[in-house]
């Protein structure tokens, strides 16, 4: 990754390409055959969204200098917008500085910069080919299918494992020595049909945008953009953390508490999970839509063959008899 400080004499505003005779085309800066590369950083994407925000550079206001400015629903919906960072890095720099041997047509990258009060902790996703900022580690996974890749995204975004980064970060950092002990499902873990209901969904929460084609068509889709729709997203989303409570072999009371600790023991229950998330949904929607949708999920899973018959049963942590010393 480029780092903020120490690799900043690669970095160039758009005012500075301008300056010297580029053109802004698509995502990249270009004068003749000379290329610029975006600079994503961690707080311009969010989970399954490279398009999250801008990055302000100019602002009249000092104190919104490098801040985001999010991508609005319409925004969203266009397929062709692209929000504009702050800074561009030379491509053939940006080459160089990449694993060789790598394919570079998209990473998977996730925020460095994260906290359990925030609405979620753990968040990644799939970027186009460009720059990426230190605080959006890359993470290579070599010799494994797009299949594959598309299962680690969402297994890292998943409630589920949401649910333990929260445990483990202990500052604003998710360290690399923390990100080595989280419980990544192994692949086999995973049936071919998990990998089939999983990549497909992940298919079309990221691929919105033209500048991943090459995503889509590595996982056998050649069509067009996914529309964003916010309701679909929610249920497609839902559908995954639902998925992954089973993976995890979570019952619905484990599942019930990790979305909301009150729901199962009561509203004086001093232990909170998602409550930011929480307080948003309700205001938004009346109700915490996310843990309704994601029970209606789990519960509608737990009557499938893969489900019901395949997966071992647990008991629940909350009906295990207490033993006295």
């Amino acid at each position: 990754m480029f780092h903020m400080a120490n690799d900043s004499g690669y970095f160039r505003t758009a005012r500075q390409l301008e300056q010297k005779g580029f053109c802004l085309d698509g995502r990249a800066y270009r004068r003749g055959s000379d290329v610029f590369l975006p600079l994503f950083e961690g707080k311009m994407f969010q989970q399954f969204d490279h398009r999250s925000a801008a990055v302000v550079l100019n602002a009249q206001n000092v104190d919104r200098q490098g801040q985001p400015v999010a991508t609005t629903s319409r925004e969203h919906e266009n397929p062709d917008f692209l929000p504009v960072p702050a800074y561009w890095v030379e491509m053939k720099s940006v080459i160089e500085y990449y694993i060789d041997g790598e394919d570079t047509s998209y990473y998977i990258a996730f925020k460095g910069v994260t906290s359990p009060t925030n609405e979620r902790t753990a968040t990644a996703t799939f970027l186009p080919f460009a720059a990426i900022h230190h605080n959006a580690p890359i993470i290579v996974l070599k010799g494994h299918s797009v299949v594959e890749k598309c299962c680690f995204v969402a297994n890292f975004n998943s409630i589920p494992f949401d649910y333990i980064v929260r445990q483990k970060a202990g500052n604003v950092y998710l360290m690399n020595y923390v990100f080595k002990q989280l419980p990544v499902l192994p692949l086999s873990a995973y049936a071919e049909s998990d990998t089939a209901f999983i990549a497909s969904r992940v298919l079309e929460l990221v691929f919105t945008a033209h500048d991943l084609a090459e995503f889509a068509r590595e996982l056998g889709y050649d069509g067009p953009p996914f529309n964003w729709d916010e309701g679909r997203r929610g249920i497609v989303r839902a559908e995954l953390d639902a998925y992954y409570a089973h993976l995890y072999s979570l019952t619905r009371d484990e599942l019930r508490y990790i979305l909301d600790p009150k729901a199962v023991f009561g509203e004086d229950f001093p232990s909170e999970t998602f409550r930011v998330l929480k307080e948003r949904e309700i205001k938004e929607f009346g109700e915490f839509r996310t843990q309704s949708l994601v029970l209606e999920a789990f519960d509608k899973l737990a009557e499938s063959p893969r489900f019901r018959d395949e997966m071992p049963k647990r008991v629940s942590a909350f009906e295990v008899p207490k033993h006295k010393n």
